[in-house]
């Protein structure tokens, strides 16, 4: 009886350490400059940026809004609304940056910027900024996402939400790959449908 137990108990820890969920795993996530110090052996040198050469990034940035500018402040101290990821996008030599500015309050997404890393620094190569809106790295591809509301619902309860996935071309750019809608109140527990582009 006490085997059996045991077994049962492994089975379900081994279960529960499988179990993911979201959209699937994803090669690289937030990276914070403490976490990525932490990460390099001792007497290595990163060539990542930390999150304040990310929020300078996106203040000097003439592709940027103004009004993206405006909400790009220091919610508590420096701590500035940003999520930072690092990851190849594009396939160049150099690492390229994701770059997501919320809002202090309640951490909406008011602007996703991609910056293909160069050997002189880095460019903004994509920009979406129809709030809300996030933008993350996803097996090499980019992944955007899209909350949708209808009248009456709080921040906090979207409707729904649109995911994009755009692949980087040789042309340089980054296309539209396809697309699908996850409805919230009708989705439970399962993958949300793809819905073919149209054009």
């Amino acid at each position: 009886m006490i085997a059996a137990v045991a077994v049962l108990a492994a089975l379900g820890l081994f279960l529960s350490s499988c179990a993911t969920g979201g959209t699937g795993a994803r090669d690289e996530g937030p990276a914070h400059a403490a976490a990525v110090a932490d990460a390099a052996p001792s007497g290595a040198t990163t060539d990542v940026p930390d999150r304040t050469d990310a929020v300078q990034l996106v203040k000097d940035d003439p592709e940027v809004s103004d009004e993206v500018k405006r909400e790009l402040k220091p919610c508590v101290g420096d701590d500035y609304p940003v999520d930072v990821s690092y990851g190849d996008l594009t396939g160049g030599a150099e690492t390229d940056m994701v770059v997501n500015v919320l809002t202090c309050g309640d951490l909406v997404g008011v602007g996703s910027y991609v910056y293909r890393g160069t050997s002189g620094g880095y460019k903004n190569v994509f920009k979406a900024e129809e709030p809300p809106v996030y933008a993350e790295i996803d097996r090499g591809d980019l992944v955007v996402t899209k909350q949708v509301y209808e009248r009456g619902d709080p921040v906090s309860s979207p409707s729904g939400e649109n995911v994009i996935t755009y692949r980087w071309v040789a042309a340089g750019r980054f296309v539209k790959e396809y697309s699908w809608h996850n409805d919230y109140s009708s989705v439970v527990g399962g993958e949300p449908t793809p819905v073919p582009e149209t054009g």
